[in-house]
């Protein structure tokens, strides 16, 4: 069935006119769609019909494009226009929302009697226009044929399997995504280390694994310039932590993510690519650095930082607000293994700084966070010696607390 007088192609409308939404307008009635829009911002495009209300534009459709920021938002449309559907009517959803989401729109809008299409797509704004993008597919029935011409005429459609599929298809693909930009970001600060310009940096790594994005995001990385967006930092940290939701091994990626935006290192609205910059030096107490690329929360910083306030203080409160009262301190000393319990090793702490306190130095090199554990290393110049300290951390209730600590010795290396 199509509702169109004037074309013989599926009319198509357009719920949401983001970037990705406003493009996908374009494309459609550039192939001869008759296609209608609404936002909830008001936003139109020129040339195309717009209308005040989402049950106004499904009225008018063959297929109904979802292309909203989440989940809420497109339980929220559909709500307001199941009433309004149907069983002619094929509901093709190209957002980015989490598994049991997508499952409950898909029952949601099958309740009406229409159909429903979960089809989230992976490229941005230029690959709309090309159409070029990869389109994932789920759906729980037939592939509806209004459906299966709209996509076809965005890109090349990937069958996924049911619904849930496709959506767990698409926070695969952005997790890699934020893995390459977080990659990227690494490459930099190693570059940065190593002495060489950002310039010829980017030359470089044009021509590794990551070049397309590089390629990409180029301009922007070297103007400093973010704003104008393919893809936003916001929208990432959304899909990392719905990632993270279903993908344990993610919670570190979503937290370096949603990290870095929380601390400002970039904006939600700049592109990804802002994940990239450096972050400024924090000053810390107590002659702590914390290692380029490290991005923990406050809260699992907060025990290290505690731990390394009672080395430096010499006062062993400190070390029974970092440590777990069941923690163990191991490593060797003297040829012998030591195994201290929490009290024991808080003997070794006088209530005064060392005699070279104002030497010492101590640097976080490195944090992973898994759920409810997380695992750190840090390394403590004192005098002589330089201690690599190895932790375990578990979060109690809101905080997190060190379980265990690993230690290694070796004498300090003096350049000379």
């Amino acid at each position: 069935m199509t509702r169109s007088e004037t074309s013989s192609l599926p009319s198509v409308a357009v719920l949401g006119l983001g970037r990705m939404g406003a493009a996908m307008a374009r494309r459609l009635h550039s192939r001869g769609h008759p296609v209608v829009t609404w936002s909830r911002s008001g936003r139109i495009v020129d040339d195309l019909t717009s209308v005040a209300s989402p049950s106004a534009a499904v009225g008018t459709a063959d297929v109904v494009l979802l292309c909203l920021f989440d989940g809420p938002a497109c339980s929220a449309v559909v709500t307001s226009v199941r009433d309004h559907l149907d069983a002619g009517t094929v509901v093709v959803n190209t957002s980015t929302v989490g598994v049991h989401e997508a499952v409950a729109l898909d029952a949601d809008v099958r309740g009406s009697g229409a159909a429903y299409v979960h089809a989230p797509v992976m490229g941005s704004v230029p690959a709309v226009q090309s159409g070029a993008l990869t389109v994932l597919v789920g759906s729980g029935e037939a592939y509806a044929a209004p459906a299966s011409t709209v996509l076809d005429g965005l890109g090349d459609v990937l069958r996924c399997g049911a619904v849930a599929d496709a959506a767990a298809a698409k926070l695969l693909a952005n997790g890699v995504l934020g893995g390459a930009v977080l990659n990227l970001r690494y490459a930099l600060i190693r570059a940065e280390e190593l002495g060489i310009q950002p310039g010829p940096a980017l030359s470089v790594l044009e021509r590794t694994i990551l070049g397309r994005l590089v390629g990409g995001k180029r301009d922007a990385l070297e103007k400093g310039d973010f704003s104008d967006a393919d893809f936003t930092v916001g929208a990432l940290a959304k899909d990392l932590t719905l990632l993270a939701a279903h993908a344990r091994s993610a919670e570190g990626l979503r937290d370096s993510v949603v990290g870095a935006r929380d601390r400002g290192v970039a904006g939600p609205d700049d592109d990804i690519v802002a994940l990239c910059a450096v972050e400024p030096e924090v000053d810390r107490p107590h002659r702590l650095s914390i290692a380029p690329g490290v991005t923990a929360a406050p809260e699992v910083l907060a025990p290290l930082e505690a731990y390394v306030a009672g080395h430096a203080t010499g006062d062993a409160s400190h070390h029974r607000r970092a440590f777990l009262p069941t923690a163990h301190i191991e490593g060797v000393r003297d040829g012998e293994l030591v195994s201290w319990p929490l009290e024991d090793f808080c003997t070794l702490f006088k209530g005064q700084p060392a005699a070279d306190e104002t030497q010492r130095r101590r640097r976080i090199d490195r944090v992973e966070v898994a759920g409810s554990v997380a695992n750190a290393t840090l390394t403590l110049h004192h005098g002589a010696d330089v201690f690599t300290d190895l932790f375990l951390l578990v979060r109690v209730g809101e905080g997190w607390r060190i379980a265990n600590k690993a230690y290694h010795r070796s004498p300090s290396v003096i350049d000379g």
